[in-house]
């Protein structure tokens, strides 16, 4: 590594360390201590509830639930109307510099390790997109699989050596090698952050796919409006072939589409958080300037948005995050009930931690909606496994005691539910359809199917998932194990990747 690298690495550490509430620990403000020690009192007080109410009230901690859910569909579709639209991602109003009168570098870093079967595959994607970026740099994370034959085989380019930046390669001149020793997925990105010398960088995992108009949404987003610092493109799922997997991929590919038009949602009430580490893009000095990604978070795409944000209200900036419905890509998702629950509970035991270290935003009106209402709603978002677990292990205590005076009214309360959710699976289907313009393994009947098999299958696992994230949480472990690639891999060859999680 350079002399000048390692200056560019010590200070993207300095600005973290200067700009996270993990380093600076301010106080937590009363409204936060209200709002978390609420949610936590009143699951108390409902579960106690089943003890010596009857009827409904029995149930209490599943109507919480229920009704907790049902008012965030609400607040979803309300936000999403605009979805129904032409041009749902600008108004006259949003109206920018023109876009071809700016011209945008734009590089990518692919975060690699161990990944040799997946990368072909990503950068053939890559390379023939609408808008090839100016530069694609592979953060090499340690790998020792056949990575190293792979570049310098069939991509022709040369040892940098380890911390090295290569020079681009004769074969792809916009495709440079970044050899860093295995220290995960946020040390690789920052290493790349400091040598790649773009406008703005987009960060793809090396098991997704860019769609062939990717590229060009996102440099058309950033183009547009100079305040954007952070865009998230819109993901669909893929598990693989085996009997699970299809089952796997029909409830997450509406549980996908039902998350991304939630993002479009909160993006619109100027609160959004949550972007997709597989395929986002940033303004590199933004990123630079609060101190790239924390190698300490377990999604460090996630808490990077919530320092962004923090940043950007200290200094009086208006940065904006987005979601860009022209920018898609395919993933790769679980395939397997044991894969998928690891990766719910690395997902959850990181919310968690990113909340825990930005509990002092929470209830904050100087971070405008996203204090008085996101980061409550996230708070709330902690409990909310521990609550549907507890409905649902109510619910089988009331039907193996046979307590009809509180099954009856729960059952009319579980299927307004279920017609709830099925009317919003159809809508959010076809306001998806309308936004991005994909139909492919969105169909009707699925979302049915999906609606009424989620509340006693898929739900009872995402809450698992995150049941197990609360116990890494708490004991700060940090292994997750291995993840196998099935997905993206399926349609290409008949070989399975693992990479370290």
């Amino acid at each position: 590594m350079s002399v000048d690298t390692t200056v560019k690495a010590s200070r993207l550490d300095a600005a973290r360390e200067l700009h996270s509430p993990r380093f600076t620990r301010p106080p937590t403000p009363l409204a936060s201590w209200l709002v978390h020690t609420g949610a936590a009192v009143l699951w108390c007080l409902l579960f106690a509830q089943a003890f010596v109410l009857k009827g409904v009230f029995a149930w209490g901690t599943g109507v919480a639930y229920v009704a907790y859910d049902t008012v965030l569909l609400a607040f979803v579709f309300w936000q999403a109307q605009r979805l129904m639209r032409p041009d749902p991602d600008e108004t006259s109003a949003d109206a920018g510099p023109d876009v071809a009168a700016v011209r945008l570098t734009l590089g990518v870093v692919v975060a690699a390790h161990n990944e040799a079967a997946a990368l072909p595959v990503t950068l053939r994607a890559l390379m023939a997109g609408r808008r090839v970026p100016d530069v694609i740099v592979i953060a090499d994370d340690g790998s020792r699989d056949g990575t190293f034959a792979l570049l310098t085989g069939e991509y022709g380019l040369t040892d940098p050596g380890e911390g090295g930046l290569s020079a681009p390669s004769l074969r792809y001149p916009n495709l440079q090698w970044l050899r860093v020793p295995h220290g995960g997925k946020a040390r690789a990105l920052n290493a790349a952050l400091v040598d790649i010398d773009t406008d703005i960088v987009m960060t793809v995992d090396a098991d997704t796919l860019l769609d062939g108009e990717a590229c060009a949404a996102m440099h058309e987003a950033f183009a547009r409006r100079p305040g954007l610092v952070a865009a998230t493109g819109v993901l669909t799922p893929v598990c693989g072939r085996t009997a699970s997997a299809r089952v796997l991929q029909l409830f997450q590919t509406y549980e996908y589409i039902r998350n991304f038009i939630s993002r479009f949602a909160w993006m619109r009430a100027d609160g959004l958080l949550l972007i997709s580490g597989a395929f986002a893009c940033f303004r590199r000095e933004a990123v630079l300037a609060v101190g790239g990604f924390d190698p300490a978070c377990l999604v460090e795409d996630y808490e990077l948005i919530h320092r962004l944000r923090r940043y950007s209200t200290t200094h009086g900036l208006g940065w904006e995050v987005r979601v860009v419905g022209g920018a898609q890509a395919i993933t790769d998702a679980p395939g397997t009930l044991r894969s998928f629950l690891r990766q719910r509970r690395r997902w959850f035991a990181g919310f968690l931690q990113t909340q825990y270290w930005y509990r002092d935003m929470v209830g904050n009106g100087r971070y405008g909606n996203l204090g008085r209402w996101m980061l409550p709603v996230k708070a709330f978002d902690t409990l909310q496994p521990i609550y549907g677990l507890t409905a649902f292990a109510l619910l089988v205590t009331f039907v193996c005691e046979g307590h009809v005076g509180v099954l009856l009214p729960v059952s009319g309360i579980i299927l307004g539910k279920i017609g709830i959710d099925l009317g919003f699976h159809l809508w959010s289907v076809h306001a998806y359809r309308r936004w991005t313009g994909h139909r492919a393994g969105t169909s009707f009947g699925w979302a049915l199917v999906a609606a009424v098999l989620e509340p006693f299958s898929f739900q009872l696992m995402r809450h698992t998932g995150a049941a197990l994230g609360w116990g890494h949480f708490l004991t700060g472990r940090q292994r997750w194990g291995v993840q196998v690639r099935r997905g993206i891999l399926s349609g290409e060859r008949g070989t399975e990747v693992s990479r370290d999680l």
